[in-house]
C-alpha cells in the first residue's frame, strides 16, 4: 500500500532529516506530508526533502486558509510544485480558532466560505487563469500567477463534519481526515459521496509494547485537540458524546487533569494505534481495508528517551517495511 509519513519528526532538526527523508523510499514510504501548527511550516520542510529525495510524493496536512492571503498560497504552491514537478499535492484547511485567532492575530470568522473561496482561488490560479472579482470572503484585483504549475496540482480539503466534507467531494481533488478511529472512515466517506476522491488520513502511532506510557500519552494529545470545538462536535457527530461527555465536562470546567483522566482507554486505543511495529502495521491496514487510500503515519515517540536521527531510521524502518 502507498504509506506517508508526517514530517519533520519530533525532537529532530529539520537539518538532521536529509539521510532520513533520502531513505524513506527504501524503508517503505511513498510519501512525505508537513503539518503546520507551532512548529516548522507547512513548505519548508517539504521544500528539503524535494531537493533531498526525488522520488518521494510530497503534501501538506495541512496550510490553514486564514493565515496566509490567497495569492500567496497559489504562489507557495506553484512554488513547491515547480521544484517536485508531478510530485506536490495542496492540502488546505480551516484550523481552529487557537492557531488563527490566538497565535495569529486573525479573525476566525466563517471558516466554511474561507475554506471554499480559497479552495475555489488557489484551484483557478494553478491552473493558469486570471482571477478577479468578488467571492462571498475576500475580493481578488486581476491575479495571474507569473508561472503556473506545468502540472496539474491535486488540492485537497482537510474536513470533519458533513458540511465540509460534503465540499471535499464535490469541489476538491480529495479529502484529509485526522483524529478518527478505522471504524469512523466509513461514515466521514458517506459524507464525501465521491469515490473519486483521494482520501488521506493522518494517523497518529504509538510503536511501543508499554501500553501505559501509550494511553498517557495518547490521552493527553486527545485532551488537547478534541476539546477544539470543531473537533468536539466532529466526535459528537461519530457517536463518542457518552464515551467523551466527562472529558468535555471537567475540561470546561477548568479541572484538566481529571480531563486527561476521563479518556476512555478503548477511545485512546482506537484513536492512537500503538503496541510493537507490526502490531501498529496492522491496524493502519485496518484504515486502508475502511477506504483510505494513503495512510500518513504521525509517529509519536515510543519513550519519553529523545530519538536521534539513527534511533528515527531504525523505528521507521521497522514501522515502514517491517525490516530495520
Amino acid at each position: 500500500m502507498s504509506l506517508g509519513l508526517t514530517i519533520p519528526q519530533p525532537g529532530l532538526g529539520l537539518a538532521e532529516h536529509a539521510e532520513l527523508v533520502r531513505a524513506l523510499p527504501e524503508l517503505g514510504y511513498t510519501d512525505g506530508w508537513s503539518a503546520e501548527t507551532s512548529g516548522a511550516d507547512a513548505f519548508t520542510p517539504l521544500a528539503l526533502a524535494a531537493a533531498w529525495q526525488p522520488a518521494l510524493r510530497l503534501g501538506t496536512a495541512i496550510v490553514p486558509v486564514f493565515t496566509r492571503g490567497p495569492a500567496l498560497i497559489a504562489q507557495s504552491a506553484a512554488s513547491l510544485a515547480a521544484a517536485a514537478p508531478g510530485r506536490f499535492s495542496l492540502g488546505l484547511g480551516a484550523s481552529s480558532p487557537a492557531i488563527v485567532q490566538r497565535w495569529n492575530g486573525i479573525d476566525y470568522d466563517q471558516p466554511y466560505r474561507r475554506t471554499r473561496d480559497v479552495l475555489r482561488f488557489v484551484q483557478a490560479a494553478l491552473a493558469g487563469e486570471l482571477v478577479d472579482g468578488e467571492f462571498d470572503s475576500f475580493t481578488i484585483g486581476r491575479f495571474k500567477l507569473e508561472q503556473p504549475p506545468a502540472e496539474p496540482v491535486p488540492v485537497l480539503l482537510a474536513a470533519l463534519r458533513p458540511r465540509m466534507l460534503a465540499l471535499a467531494g464535490r469541489e476538491a481533488d480529495g479529502v484529509i481526515l485526522n483524529w478518527l478511529a478505522a471504524a469512523d472512515v466509513p461514515k466521514c466517506l458517506a459524507a464525501v459521496d465521491n469515490p473519486a476522491s483521494q482520501v488521506v488520513a493522518r494517523i497518529f502511532v504509538c510503536p511501543t509494547e508499554d501500553a501505559g506510557y501509550a494511553r498517557a500519552l495518547a490521552k493527553r494529545m486527545i485532551a488537547g485537540y478534541l476539546t477544539v470545538e470543531a473537533y468536539e462536535r466532529f466526535h459528537r457527530w461519530l457517536g463518542r458524546a457518552d464515551e467523551l461527555g466527562e472529558l468535555w465536562r471537567l475540561w470546561a470546567a477548568g479541572e484538566r487533569k481529571a480531563a486527561v483522566a476521563a479518556v476512555p482507554d478503548a477511545v485512546a486505543d482506537a484513536l492512537v494505534p500503538h503496541g510493537n511495529p507490526a502490531s501498529c502495521r496492522a491496524q493502519v491496514r485496518a484504515y486502508v481495508e475502511a477506504g483510505v487510500r494513503l495512510p500518513v503515519l504521525a509517529v509519536l515517540p515510543p519513550g519519553p528517551e529523545p530519538l536521534g536521527p539513527a534511533g528515527w531510521l531504525e523505528l521507521l524502518a521497522q514501522l515502514g517495511s517491517g525490516e530495520g
